[in-house]
């Protein structure tokens, strides 16, 4: 019988993985421990075929100590942050999965309500007011203006259904060539000079990271506002806090960084036209169930056909 492991979980998860788990299902070893590292996951794997994981590296050179490993499901789209999937499928002979379309919904919510936050500057007046000031700062009404969505996958498009619903003009750039109705597609300068928001939503890859390159946020229209809860390393990081410092980027909703957690004394942190929440974009319940139900639906999948 294949066996699989949850490398990572966390207390929620592991109930979560239990509720959902089917007596049919394969065996599955819940590790409760969402702080292991790399090295303890060759004892950890010894005869499992899939693991499971949150959010812990795979490196090439442990997963080659893990003779048993044959697949990763990885809970989300950013395994990229976490290994080299190629790698691992030439060198070890182990494939890597991930789960899209879990939190559509989760993480456009979580852009919708960083466009706003920017745009009244709700971040900038909680801290003002928390530490007994009292400022009334002047914000961007939203309601016609218009907003540009870059990567037009599933959470695109429930970005895009938000604010059409708020009375916003919707532009989109994607890799690929699409069609959707109340959105118009158009090229990424277009995009860039015309929002009066950017909103991000490509995948990290080869190809998208460092995307949003200095010369492309010097692109944006003057006092836009920027929101990203798709990855960190997609944009030019220091070149965004300098066009932050500067006013040419008005403000910015930030679930996403390049360094994880961000450490105590970033730059980012400082700056007062920022709104910033900690990559949880996707943490809904629903999304969560939605997530481990697919894992599931992998294992499944592996186990009848193999692959």
């Amino acid at each position: 019988m294949m066996r699989a492991a949850f490398v990572d979980a966390t207390p929620s998860l592991a109930d979560i993985m239990r509720r959902l788990h089917r007596a049919d299902d394969l065996p599955v070893a819940i590790h409760e421990d969402p702080d292991i590292t790399p090295e303890a996951l060759p004892a950890l794997l010894k005869d499992v075929e899939i693991a499971i994981d949150d959010h812990t590296a795979f490196p090439v050179d442990v997963v080659k100590r893990c003779p048993s490993l044959k697949h990763i499901v990885f809970l989300g789209t950013g395994a990229r942050s976490y290994m080299d999937p190629e790698a691992l499928e030439a060198e070890c002979g182990v494939k890597v999965h991930i789960i899209k379309g879990y939190g559509d919904t989760a993480v456009a919510e979580m852009a919708y309500a960083l466009m706003w936050a920017a745009a009244r500057g709700i971040g900038h007046m909680h801290h003002e007011i928390a530490g007994g000031g009292w400022p009334r700062t002047e914000g961007m009404q939203l309601t016609g203006k218009t907003v540009g969505i870059i990567g037009f996958g599933g959470i695109g498009a429930e970005m895009a259904r938000l604010c059409n619903g708020a009375g916003m003009k919707v532009l989109a750039w994607n890799r690929s060539a699409k069609t959707h109705p109340g959105v118009t597609f158009t090229d990424i300068d277009t995009l860039l000079a015309e929002s009066h928001v950017v909103s991000l939503h490509l995948l990290l890859n080869d190809e998208t990271r460092g995307f949003l390159s200095a010369e492309r946020l010097a692109k944006m229209r003057p006092g836009a506002l920027f929101v990203n809860t798709a990855r960190g390393a997609i944009v030019d990081e220091p070149a965004l806090i300098e066009a932050l410092r500067s006013g040419h980027i008005g403000g910015a909703g930030l679930d996403v960084f390049v360094e994880e957690p961000l450490p105590a004394g970033h730059p980012i942190a400082a700056l007062s036209n920022v709104t910033l929440t900690s990559h949880s974009a996707f943490r809904t319940p629903e999304a969560t169930d939605n997530l481990l139900e697919a894992a599931l639906v992998h294992c499944r999948r592996i186990l009848r056909d193999g692959a």
